[in-house]
């Protein structure tokens, strides 16, 4: 999948965690994007299993959509803390996280949080 989708992903997922019901307004809303863009966008999502859209509109992820929307935003979450605990301001760290999550594979994502964990329980314990 595209970074672009990526983001709508994990956009729904963000925005049903702050609300009860999720609107293509919602997403239009949050990325500053017309609502044909996000019309088009959403078609192209609910047609390949990712999203589910019923009578009231109402936005949510399929289980194929949430796996990927939770994966980037773990992602998002985990890089913009390291950032920010090497000094990066939370502004730049997250905008810097946004880039970085989509292009990092698994396997280095993973060393990078089992070390970022690490270094987090090390400062914990003393």
């Amino acid at each position: 999948m595209k970074e672009s989708g990526e983001n709508y992903l994990e956009s729904i997922y963000v925005l049903s965690q702050r609300q009860k019901e999720v609107r293509a307004t919602d997403i239009c809303a949050y990325f500053g994007y017309s609502r044909p863009t996000v019309s088009v966008a959403l078609k192209h999502f609910k047609e390949q299993g990712y999203v589910e859209v019923d009578e009231n509109n109402h936005i949510t992820l399929t289980d194929a959509g949430l796996a990927i929307a939770e994966k980037i935003y773990e992602r998002h979450v985990v890089i913009t803390r390291m950032l920010v605990h090497l000094g990066v301001s939370e502004e730049v760290a997250a905008a810097d996280a946004c880039k970085i999550e989509h292009d990092l594979s698994d396997e280095t994502f993973r060393c990078m949080k089992a070390h970022f964990q690490g270094i987090a329980q090390g400062e914990e314990t003393h």
